[in-house]
């Protein structure tokens, strides 16, 4: 499978040439929230045809982009992860996912929403001077699925699994059967009050304050 080459000495033309191809991105998204499994990757990327991960992957390690890692004890086996200059990514990451929210119209049939699609829009939307000084942490448990949002004198770390300190406030938006868990969703659920909530009821109002979704141009 070729790979694009657009012939020109543009910092932007040599980004797309790197990450710039179908599924890459998305790749890096789930990457950016931590090491997977190949089969974790197949699996969290619903659609991805096998050959198409096989050859991105490859890619992406040839650019230096993604690495192979041993996995940590007690797992076993290889696991893919970013590189720094993978990590590096992130800010324009960030900047592509707040524009793309502000481009979504309502969901469609067959859509779907990864845990990692979540954690990532959570970390675009984060308003760094709404969260200036601020220092509290939060569980969000949706189906089967838990995130937390840990902030620190305004510094944001947030990602899949349980809160690495204790949480200040556990949120269980309530969605119906058949809603797909998006994260407007879920923010639209703790405006309305349709969540379950467990510690500090007065740090919902700060979560919906600090994680706005932007508003549609």
């Amino acid at each position: 499978m070729k790979r694009r080459d657009f012939g020109q000495y543009c910092g932007l033309a040599r980004a797309l040439e790197l990450v710039g191809e179908r599924w890459a991105l998305l790749i890096v998204r789930n990457l950016m929230v931590r090491p997977r499994r190949y089969t974790e990757l197949q699996t969290g990327l619903a659609g991805i045809p096998t050959n198409v991960l096989a050859t991105r992957l490859k890619e992406l390690e040839q650019t230096g982009i993604v690495e192979r890692q041993v996995a940590p004890a007690p797992q076993r086996g290889v696991v893919y992860a970013l590189t720094d200059a993978g990590r590096s990514l992130e800010p324009a990451m960030l900047s592509l996912a707040r524009w793309g929210a502000t481009q979504l119209g309502d969901p469609q049939p067959g859509d779907v929403v990864s845990p990692e699609g979540v954690v990532l829009n959570m970390r675009a939307v984060f308003q760094h001077a709404e969260a200036a000084g601020l220092t509290a942490a939060w569980e969000i448990h949706v189906r089967d699925v838990v995130a937390h949002a840990v902030v620190t004198d305004g510094s944001l770390a947030a990602g899949l699994g349980p809160s690495p300190v204790k949480p200040g406030l556990v949120i269980t938006p309530k969605l119906a059967d058949d809603q797909l868990a998006s994260y407007r969703a879920i923010m639209t659920a703790m405006r309305d009050g349709v969540v379950e909530l467990e510690g500090e009821r007065e740090l919902l109002g700060t979560f919906l304050r600090v994680f706005t979704i932007p508003r549609p141009a």
